[in-house]
């Protein structure tokens, strides 16, 4: 299976190219993304010699190309659409952070490859988008997120599902008072107790955005309406997700919180195959503890719901309102607790319309940036 793996330089790249290696019979690597980071991306074209090298947020260096040898190097975000089309490429591991993996996602699912989805936002976007390619393509999405791989793997059939539960460990402030919350630095918010995540998905998962954003993944990845999808914060990340069924049964994966396991899932589906994670000891675990979500803490995750329910574009405005608030927040120029503020009052001030093709949601996209933009101007 020849691979492309977007977004190469993140932590979901790197898991990515591990579980690769480890299984170099049956994986080749096709192209290789990132964003700006020329250096690191030259590295692993050394150790893993793809076809292609994309460096999506740069104008075209001769100089540079030059550097990466035997890979050929493309420049613009163009190009990430032209490695996924590739008739070379088999699979694509859809690791871009945020809106901007939505074009390559969308391309991918067209194409008819089989997408390694992690890169959320494409579904909460495009859901119906995304979807209605993959079906006419052929494509096969198969879920990254270990609770959407979680579900996916407990998951037998649409019309005996009662409910699913995605799980949350609640982030590094689960137990901070909520009047504390106003004063923590972009550092606290970004030290995630079992995940190793990037700096915009650290934050989401403290504000639990991030579990907003896989309901409404899980809304069109299951086809199942908002009031089946639920959240449980487990502390202890060993339950990744869970499946009711209509006789009472209940169905849940468990593992180490490494994203080793479902990307080796999702690479290998139907089979199964090594992931070089530690095998789970529930001797030494001891304790799985569940709790639902307070909503003074996460209104984020309210907020998702509602946007859900909304339909149309306001899932995109949603993602692009907290794209900008986060960005604002790592910079030191927006409070932690004023993230739900701006995304609300985006909300609030922005009319969605029509989801029907890539234009209206980026054009949706758009207003909702100006609008956050200028309301984190005001709190500023």
């Amino acid at each position: 299976m020849r691979l492309a793996v977007l977004g190469a330089t993140g932590s979901i790249g790197a898991s990515t190219l591990d579980v690769a290696a480890r299984h170099r019979d049956r994986f080749a690597v096709h192209a290789l993304t990132a964003h700006t980071g020329a250096d690191a991306l030259l590295e692993l074209c050394r150790l893993h010699r793809p076809r292609y090298a994309v460096l999506s947020g740069m104008a075209p260096d001769k100089a540079l190309a030059r550097r990466f040898a035997d890979t050929e190097l493309l420049f613009g975000a163009e190009a990430l659409e032209h490695v996924v089309r590739d008739s070379q490429c088999d699979a694509v591991m859809a690791g871009i952070v945020g809106a901007a993996g939505l074009a390559s996602t969308l391309a991918a699912a067209q194409a008819g490859k089989r997408v390694l989805l992690a890169n959320k936002e494409a579904l909460v976007m495009a859901g119906p988008l995304v979807m209605a390619a993959a079906r006419d393509s052929g494509a096969m999405l198969l879920p990254v997120d270990s609770e959407h791989n979680a579900v996916f793997q407990c998951f037998s059939g649409g019309r005996f599902v009662k409910r699913i539960v995605l799980t949350a460990s609640g982030g590094p402030f689960r137990s901070l008072p909520v009047e504390a919350l106003g004063g923590v630095t972009p550092d606290q918010a970004c030290a995630h107790p079992n995940w190793v995540m990037g700096r915009k998905i650290s934050v989401d998962s403290a504000t639990m955005m991030n579990k907003g954003l896989e309901v409404i993944e899980a809304r069109w990845l299951f086809d199942l309406p908002p009031e089946r999808i639920e959240v449980l914060i487990h502390p202890q990340s060993i339950v990744h997700s869970l499946v009711e069924y209509v006789d009472g049964s209940v169905i849940s994966q468990l593992s180490n919180p490494d994203m080793r396991v479902p990307i080796a899932n999702a690479l290998a589906y139907p089979e199964r195959i090594e992931s070089g994670v530690q095998s789970l000891d529930l001797s030494r675990v001891k304790t799985l503890s569940f709790e639902s979500p307070d909503p003074r803490r996460f209104p984020c995750l309210g907020l998702a719901y509602d946007a859900l329910r909304a339909g149309g574009t306001a899932s995109a405005m949603l993602n692009a309102a907290n794209e900008v608030a986060v960005e604002a927040f790592l910079a030191g120029r927006l409070p932690f607790t004023a993230i739900p503020d701006v995304i609300e009052s985006t909300l609030q001030s922005t009319q969605p319309s029509a989801a029907d093709s890539l234009e209206s949601v980026m054009q949706g996209d758009g207003a909702a940036r100006r609008a956050a933009a200028e309301r984190v101007r005001i709190a500023a």
